[in-house]
């Protein structure tokens, strides 16, 4: 079959993809096999593919792609996450512009409608990953509220409320207006930003006395029920026991003394506002304050508003700075920086506020999750700096709010019986409820009418955090085949941004329902950044459409553009002239292989010196690599495993093996010779193919025609074999004199099919390699000796190596005394810099014994070739 002249993507990528798909060939079933497992961090349902996605799933491919190749059952589970907040918001949105307002409608009418939103555009980010490749076995995939996976939400919930680790309380919580649902303090991001500080005069009642106070805040002093001062604070203690008057309201409230306030703080008085200010609810509980809410859900001010009603909570901060000024009672305002915490979903400006919740203790939870990480380190977090951020968490971690006010998730499983919310059950559905409510009531008579289910649903990461064990329905049944075979899991491949959210909650799950570790080691990846290290973002516009780079590049060309940029835990700057490169990289191998595939071969033609001594270098230059490969996926160095892999190929294959092994304009190839390098560009295809799994997939086909069973995803992962490290030494000796000879050729316009006769001042017979040095050098004989005196011509150093070149072009004695000047302060320079290593105890006595030999034959060869420079200036 023969091969086209041009590698087109396009049409290789859905082809051999269903050919992947029909041969079941990312399935996994339990069998005899060591498994290797990794559950995909579920991506928003209603999503579409991002930059981020991208580097995720493709590190994720990468490295169960080799798994399965090694000859694990590999098994990368996919799925979707019902993202509460961010799918509500989409629905709400949508419905708004079809003129429907949520309120309008019944809990039953709106969840039809976001399953109606869910079923056309869920799951279409999924159907976006197979275009990058991603090789999950998708019979497995899930949910986070398909049936199987709520009710195992559920069952935890019912479990951990029985043990009394989950409870309700009223608290006060992070309120996110837009959403109109509370968030975990996780969920809030704390952003400096430019605001003022308003002095704000409150008369003391029955004088002329007044108390300035200062507050960023002053729409809040409609909910004021105190003013608070340092009971030991001589400037205030005449107003002990007065009271004042709230600006623009008609209330009185007292003024009251604790030592929380700092005397040496603002004017050292302090506005108490229990139901806005989580410091001011301790000091309104402790007082026994009046508490007053001013808000609605919306962030619109109620009823206590007055004529502030139902406008907005920044409209009435600008109305109530004017009415104030028109009395005299705003002394001053200043600009004002402080951080601010906003929704890390909606980014509005996030509202404490009282509110009935309910709440899961974590302190307990969390104590083997900590273990694990950061003292018996059964868990690795790569790249390991990320271990202070997981012990700054864990370490300070505060009960976990678990509910929100959404319709779309899980519906707490908590049914209330009687008037109000004391008395209720925990079931998980209705007919256990009502059991368990005429059990705990008494009362035989309650009816299914009688209950009343919480009409909250869980926080989204309630679910998503039994991911690793509930998709093997390890909750529901512990004690499965499934779970038992595939948990725990090998690796996670996350950013670092969910260490919390996801990360450390898995792995308290983990030990809390299974008590087992959820997977071995967590990949951190960084944020995709662009190449002015700005985060990708829409209002920038400076992120990248991922499909239409699919389209532009190739698949392979795209992932290899993001592994050239990617280290573990360091920001990527992406470029698209990434994907370009990633692109001539891809074309590089094609037209290699046409390239191999052009000669003409015969059989009776003996094997070239050159070939066979370039042929036995790359085999062990492949080895090397492999283990150097091997090595770098081991420590999750995937970047570093390409780019090892880029250079092999680029540069080692295409610009050195073949050069060396291609025959001459016209004449045909020995077999031999033929026959290994196929061998050898097999190999490469092989360790290249979870990096680029279409473009090898294509070229293994193309060199036989193979049964499915013999098709590249499924082939053997090379096993790293023993190396000459002396032959590959050798061998980069004789490149160094190749590219020698050829700058020498250009410094003095001798062409390069011209012919020449090389001098090597050694006392060895020959160099090794010395075939390929006469095949790519142009050389027609080396002489292991001086030139004769009379020889007029040009030198050059390798190394301890002077090399002599006969030719007629005139010598510049003065620009030769100058290049070897300079050449000779270099080498000084890097004989000082290595004998000051060499010197330093520390490095001696910690480094390996192999790194302290080489260093000190750097030093050996440096001084030899100083001598040598010396010599040859002498000399001139």
């Amino acid at each position: 079959m023969e091969i086209p002249s041009k590698f087109d993507s396009k049409g290789i990528e859905s082809k051999w993809y269903a050919y992947w798909q029909e041969h079941n060939f990312f399935k996994s079933t339990p069998d005899e096999r060591e498994p290797y497992t990794i559950v995909i961090p579920p991506p928003n349902v209603t999503g579409v593919l991002h930059m981020g996605h991208m580097l995720n799933n493709s590190l994720q491919d990468i490295i169960i792609r080799r798994a399965r190749m090694m000859g694990y059952n590999a098994c990368w589970v996919p799925g979707t996450d019902h993202a509460s907040i961010a799918t509500e918001a989409k629905v709400v949105a949508k419905l708004k512009a079809e003129g429907i307002e949520k309120s309008e409608l019944t809990r039953d009418e709106f969840l039809k409608h976001a399953w109606d939103w869910t079923e056309e555009y869920g799951g279409v980010i999924l159907e976006q990953l197979k275009k990058l490749g991603c090789s999950c076995d998708w019979d497995r995939t899930k949910f986070t509220l398909d049936p199987d996976l709520t009710e195992s939400v559920l069952q935890v919930f019912e479990k951990l409320h029985d043990q009394g680790l989950i409870y309700r309380g009223f608290r006060m919580v992070n309120w996110d207006p837009e959403a109109q649902t509370t968030l975990s303090d996780e969920e809030v991001i704390y952003e400096e930003k430019n605001g003022t500080l308003y002095h704000i005069a409150y008369q003391v009642e029955g004088s002329e006395d007044q108390v300035i106070i200062a507050t960023t805040r002053p729409e809040t002093l409609l909910g004021d029920t105190a003013v608070c001062i340092h009971p030991e604070d001589e400037r205030y203690q005449h107003l002990i026991g007065k009271k004042v008057h709230v600006p623009l309201t008609d209330r009185v409230v007292p003024i009251i003394t604790d030592d929380y306030v700092a005397m040496d703080f603002g004017t050292g008085c302090l506005k108490v506002t229990p139901a806005h200010d989580p410091n001011d609810k301790l000091l309104g509980e402790k007082h026994q304050l009046e508490v007053i809410d001013i808000f609605n859900a919306d962030g619109t001010l109620n009823e206590f508003g007055g004529k502030y009603q139902n406008k907005d909570r920044f409209e009435v901060r600008k109305l109530i700075a004017k009415d104030l000024e028109a009395q005299h009672l705003l002394v001053k305002t200043e600009p004002h920086s402080h951080k601010v915490g906003v929704s890390e979903r909606t980014k509005a400006v996030i509202e404490p506020r009282l509110s009935d919740q309910w709440f899961l203790k974590m302190e307990t939870l969390a104590k083997p999750a900590i273990d694990a990480v950061l003292n018996s380190e059964d868990i690795q977090l790569l790249p390991d700096k990320f271990k202070n951020t997981y012990r700054h968490w864990m370490e300070n971690i505060r009960d976990w709010n678990i509910s929100r006010q959404l319709w779309w998730g899980q519906r707490i499983p908590a049914y209330y019986y009687g008037k109000g919310k004391e008395a209720y059950v925990v079931a998980q559905n209705e007919q256990l409820a009502l059991e368990k409510a005429r059990l705990k009531s008494g009362d035989n008579s309650l009816e299914l009418k009688d209950l009343r289910q919480d009409e909250d649903v869980l926080d989204t990461w309630f679910s998503s955090w039994l991911w690793p064990i509930s998709v093997f329905d390890g909750i529901r049944n512990p004690n499965n085949q499934e779970i038992e075979y595939y948990y725990p899991t090998q690796d996670l491949v996350t950013g670092p941004d969910i260490l919390f959210f996801w990360v450390a909650r898995m792995i308290i799950s983990g030990y809390a329902f299974r008590d087992e570790k959820p997977f071995s080691k967590v990949y951190l990846t960084g944020l995709v950044r662009d190449k002015k290290g700005r985060k990708m973002s829409k209002q920038l516009g400076n992120s990248p459409d991922a499909l239409k780079l699919i389209e532009d590049y190739g698949a392979d060309a795209v992932r290899v553009g993001l592994m050239l940029s990617s280290a573990a835990g360091n920001d990527l700057l992406f470029d698209e002239t990434l994907c370009q490169q990633g692109k001539n990289f891809a074309n590089k191998i094609w037209n290699a292989y046409r390239l191999i595939e052009g000669w003409e071969i015969q059989n009776n033609l003996a094997q070239p010196k050159s070939a066979q001594e370039a042929l036995q270098w790359y085999e062990n230059h492949f080895e090397k690599t492999l283990a150097w490969v091997d090595e770098n996926f081991e420590k999750y160095r995937i970047s570093d495993a390409l780019m090892s892999l880029y250079k092999l190929i680029w540069d080692d294959f295409c610009s050195w093996l073949l050069e060396l092994i291609k025959p001459e304009y016209g004449l045909p190839i020995d077999r031999k010779s033929y026959t290994e390098v196929i061998a050898l560009f097999e190999k490469n295809l092989r360790i290249l193919h979870p990096f680029m799994p279409f473009l090898t997939e294509e070229l293994w086909h193309f060199i036989n025609e193979r049964k499915a069973a013999d098709a590249l995803t499924v082939s053997a992962w090379p096993k790293a074999q023993k190396f000459d490290q002396k032959q590959i030494a050798d061998f980069e000796l004789a490149q160094q004199i190749i590219v020698g000879i050829r700058n020498f050729r250009n410094e003095k316009n001798i062409s390069h099919k011209e012919s020449i006769s090389l001098y090597i001042n050694t006392d060895a017979d020959e160099i090794t390699f010395e075939a390929s040095i006469l095949k790519l050098g142009g050389v027609a004989e080396i002489t292991y000796s001086s030139p004769p005196e009379e020889l007029v011509g040009g030198s050059f150093r390798i190394h301890n190596l002077e090399l002599f070149i006969p030719t007629d072009a005139a010598e510049d004695p003065e620009a030769e005394k100058e290049k070897l000047t300079a050449e000779l302060h270099y080498t000084r320079g890097f004989l000082a810099s290595v004998e000051k290593k060499l010197s330093n105890e520390r490095f001696v006595a910690n480094a390996p014994e192999k790194v302290i030999a080489l260093e000190r034959k750097k030093a050996a060869d440096a001084k030899e070739k100083i001598l040598l420079l010396e010599k040859n200036l002498a000399a001139l």
